[in-house]
Formats: C-alpha cells, structure tokens, sequence
C-alpha cells in the first residue's frame, strides 16, 4: 500500500511538496536511458502552467525554474531516477491567516482535517494545485520520448467556459500547439476566444469563479497499448484526469452522448487502407470509440473531454464553519485563479503523456 504520492507502473512518478512549503518537485523512475533532453525543454512546459502568466490568472509570481538533479548527464538521461525540482519564491503565507481555523467550502480543508488531523492551511499545503507543476514537469520528459520515438502529439484546449463553448473544430487532426498557445485563453477558435476572456475578466473583478471543459486529442500512437480488463487504456487516463485538481468530469470519445445512439450508428466501420508503400492498415470510418477499444489503443485518434469545476477559494462571502464548528462566515482574499483551465491545459497533456509512456514500457516489456 501507498500513500497516494506515485502513479504509473513502469514509468513511475512520485512527486512531492507544498503550496507554501520550500520547494515542489518529482522523482522519475524508469525513464528509459539515451533520451536527449534539456533542462530548457521541460521549462517550455512549466511556463505554460506558471502562476502570473496572464490577466485571467492568479497573480502570484513565480517563475517555476526547473532543476535536474539526478538521472541525466551530458545532456542525456541515464536511465536512473531522475529528480526535478523548482523552488517556491513568491509565497505568501500571511494571505491565509484568515483562513487558518475555518473550512472553506468546496475546498480540501474539512477532509484534510478529518483524515490527518493536522493540516497546512498556508495556500492548502498539498491539496494546492501548485503540486501540479511536478506532474507538468515529469510530463514534459514523457512528451518528448513519445514525440520523439512514435511521433506521438498531444494538443489539449480549453473548449468551453461556463455556458461558453468552442464549436467542433473540422480538422482537429490539424490542430497545433501553436493555434492553442494564440491567446490566453488556450481556446484555438479566436471569436469564442475573446468571448471567453471577457467573461473571465467580468468573473474575476466580481469576486468570483467558473469552471469549463478541457479536450485533449492525440495522435499518432500505435495500436495495443493499454490492458483489456483492469488497467485499461481509457480507463488510467480517466484516473489521471480525475486525480487532477477541480476535475469532476471525464469522457472519451462519444461519452455520455453515445447512450442516445443505437449499436449500428455507435460502430466504428471498419476498412482496410492502403499504404505508400503498397502495405495495408486497418482504419475505421468514424471514431465514436475515442481511439480505444477493448481497453486496448486502436491507432486512431484518442480524445477525451475533462470538467473542472469553479475554483473553491472565491472572494464572495460564504457560509461555513469554525475548527471548534462553530458558525460563520468566509470571505477569501490573497491570490487566485478565477478559471483554473488555461493553467489547467498543460496538466492535462502531461497526465496523458505520463500514461501512454507507462503503457508503452509495459506494452514492450509484455511483447517481446
């Protein structure tokens, strides 16, 4: 039994740290040996999580410098664990004083309290999503070895805000970081866009918070990854997706709209493709399946949504209760994003990735 601080099996990460404390960070084990990485290529990810980077996100400033420590020499990893630190430089402990003997609704306070009996009410200690920079950080290793050896892409976006939503894009097999990274919403359709920036400014200057949906698509990995029964494919990146915080939602390919279908309109056909080089490949003419089938990769595309709900720690006054449970009421002030999700983005990439490496090292060391 663990305590809940590492996932993956063979590509595993345990990472560590407070909102507050000295420093966050990860330790990698089993990063396979020879794989060219820079301390540069894992910062390009962090600064797309990094707090401060936008009008629409918290204003604490740090700048998320990343350090390898371990498991990587001469511009290599060595197949060692590898550990990646970033130090806290911007914390503020005293904008939670107010907060220190209260529970704030829909936050992690009461149940970190009830389970621990002590807790780091300094920015939520580890409940904080600043523990995500690790995740962001080790994400970043696996991005670049799938990338690399399979050419394997994972673009998420934020598709919807509130009750605003992004129509479907035409060509998502098109879609790039580039067009994603356009504007600080991380929404790659510009109207719905800018829509979705003033209402999170509209929002912010009210004291209060929404949440939306993130869609992630990859492409380009092989067919067989993941397991048919318990550890099926879908079924660790939901995990990965819900262990993120404020997700409360997952669904691959059709998701819940698929139960309105019946079976000879759900089926994905089958047609067998041929190559350049006068081979054949089995490809489908739909893809209501999100690229996984049985559990199992199909070598289609793989998409998925993820909800996040509204940040809990919100500058409107709330009902709640004392440590001592006594009643009162709550109004937050210190520094807070308004909409979690276009920090949230890269998270998401980074949990997708940490899973289709893990599978793919057991895949390799299941199928000699």
């Amino acid at each position: 039994m663990t305590a809940g601080n590492s996932f993956g099996q063979l590509f595993r990460i345990t990472t560590f740290g407070e909102s507050h404390g000295g420093a966050v960070g990860v330790v990698i084990d089993g990063c396979p040996p020879g794989l060219e990485i820079s301390q540069e290529d894992i910062q390009k990810e962090l600064d797309r999580r990094k707090p401060g980077q936008s009008a629409i996100t918290t204003p604490r400033s740090e700048q998320d410098e990343i350090h390898i420590q371990s498991g990587w020499f001469e511009g290599k990893t060595t197949g060692t664990p590898m550990l990646l630190l970033a130090y806290n430089k911007d914390a503020k402990s005293g904008d939670y004083l107010h907060l220190k003997d209260l529970y704030r609704p829909g936050h992690a306070d009461y149940t970190f309290q009830q389970k621990y009996g002590h807790r780091d009410w300094r920015g939520s200690g580890r409940a904080s999503a600043r523990e995500t920079l690790a995740r962001v950080a080790a994400g970043a290793v696996a991005q670049k070895y799938l990338k690399e050896k399979f050419g394997v892409e994972i673009i998420s976006y934020v598709e919807q805000v509130g009750t605003l939503s992004a129509p479907p894009l035409l060509e998502e097999s098109l879609l790039t970081r580039e067009q994603v990274e356009s504007n600080i919403i991380r929404c790659p359709h510009p109207e719905t866009a800018e829509a979705m920036i003033d209402f999170v400014s509209k929002i912010r200057d009210d004291g209060d918070s929404v949440g939306g949906v993130i869609r992630c698509v990859i492409q380009n990995t092989p067919v067989g990854w993941g397991e048919p029964v318990f550890d099926k494919l879908h079924a660790d990146l939901g995990k990965a997706m819900l262990s993120i915080n404020a997700v409360k939602g997952f669904e691959i390919g059709s998701g819940f709209s698929g139960c309105a279908l019946k079976g000879s309109e759900h089926n994905d056909a089958f047609y067998a493709e041929e190559q350049t080089d006068k081979t054949k490949s089995v490809k489908t003419r739909s893809n209501h399946a999100g690229g996984v089938l049985g559990g199992i990769s199909s070598g289609g595309p793989i998409y998925f949504r993820v909800a996040f709900k509204p940040t809990s720690t919100i500058m409107k006054r709330q009902e709640t209760v004392t440590v001592g449970q006594e009643a009162t009421e709550v109004e937050a002030h210190g520094r807070h994003d308004p909409c979690v999700l276009p920090r949230a983005v890269p998270i998401v990439d980074a949990m997708a990735a940490l899973v289709l490496m893990d599978h793919y090292l057991r895949h390799k060391a299941q199928n000699l």
